[in-house]
């Protein structure tokens, strides 16, 4: 066959009538990529924007978005030496996951066995987005004093879990009470819901002029701001979202550029303070063997117990828009997965 089953984004707009199931070409693999028949895709923020067309990377309607899946692998190319076809893997993609068959390139890829799927889901996206945050990108240590911003989310989780490995002492902010339950079972030292309370109040209370020696961030906007004034000499900013983005209108992009701050390297100097982003989408085209060790080395970490990602939510293709909607509407916790029937 050539054809398959794909959860197609249609027209930007309200997620209820931005999708439709339906016939799509099947993907041709390259030499140097893998074929999968998906059996679950995961969820990310980043999909949400995609949806509201505020995500320039994404292919144009009508296109198939979705950054990971969990499949088996059913063909292979000519220079693929590390899967074989029948093996069950997580693969990061670059977009194309909402759909029966998925490709990737060969070093995306990674066997999972018996693993469930929506903690191999996790593994692609959000686990990786951390390993490379707080072990390549920037490399904590033990006693370091680290801020996790929305850390319940699933990229949150991952750092949290990565930060207590490490030995580090975590603040981890979120909004609902039942998040702030969630991060306590995660083992955050110092949880703090920035709905009731003041997050730099509350973490200066504990640290004085001592300060924080990173933080990772996915909200951008004043809270990057107000994060960044928490650094402890030597400290490092990491980014790598912008959350608090309104419906994209140039009023609302300019507020959460202006609330970001504006900074000069000559600043940054006195304090050795450090500013870093993060785009994993930049990085796996880029640099392919780094997104094949941080999968490996996440992997390993789990299968091993030290790190286990928390599966939030569990839908089938109907429900694909509720799944949308859940992860939107900031109730979620952990890795969202969609499964085909």
């Amino acid at each position: 066959m050539n054809t398959m089953r794909a959860a197609v984004l249609e027209k930007y707009g309200p997620v209820e009538k931005a999708f439709k199931i339906r016939e799509w070409p099947k993907p041709k693999i390259d030499p140097d990529e893998v074929l999968i028949k998906v059996e679950a895709f995961g969820l990310n923020f980043a999909d949400t924007m995609a949806v509201k067309g505020l995500y320039k990377d994404a292919p144009d309607a009508p296109g198939i978005i979705g950054y990971e899946v969990v499949g088996i692998v059913e063909e292979i190319g000519e220079k693929v030496e590390n899967v074989k076809p029948g093996a069950r893997v997580v693969a990061l993609t670059r977009f194309g996951g909402y759909a029966e068959y998925a490709k990737t390139h060969y070093t995306a890829v990674a066997e999972i066995g018996d693993m469930e799927s929506g903690v191999a889901a996790a593994i692609a996206t959000q686990y990786c987005t951390a390993w490379y945050a707080a072990c390549e990108l920037t490399n904590i240590h033990e006693g370091d004093h680290v801020l996790v911003q929305a850390a319940a989310g699933g990229v949150g989780t991952a750092l949290v879990q990565i930060a207590k490995y490490k030995g580090c002492t975590v603040y981890g902010t979120s909004s609902r009470p039942e998040k702030i339950k969630y991060l306590k079972s995660l083992g955050v030292d110092y949880p703090i819901n920035y709905a009731t309370q003041d997050f730099v109040e509350e973490i200066e209370k504990v640290r004085g002029k001592n300060g924080i020696d990173i933080v990772f961030d996915s909200v951008g906007g004043k809270v990057y701001k107000r994060s960044k004034k928490l650094l402890a000499p030597g400290g490092t900013m990491v980014g790598y979202g912008a959350s608090s983005r309104g419906n994209g209108n140039i009023f609302s992009d300019l507020k959460l550029l202006f609330g970001f701050g504006f900074y000069h390297p000559v600043f940054l100097i006195p304090n050795s303070h450090s500013l870093m982003g993060v785009n994993m989408l930049r990085v796996a085209d880029h640099k392919k063997p780094v997104i094949q060790r941080c999968m490996h080395n996440v992997l390993k970490l789990i299968q091993e117990g030290h790190l286990k990602p928390h599966v939030g939510g569990i839908f089938k293709v109907g429900e694909l828009a509720d799944a949308h909607q859940f992860l939107s509407g900031r109730a979620s916790m952990g890795k969202i997965i969609v499964e085909w029937n």
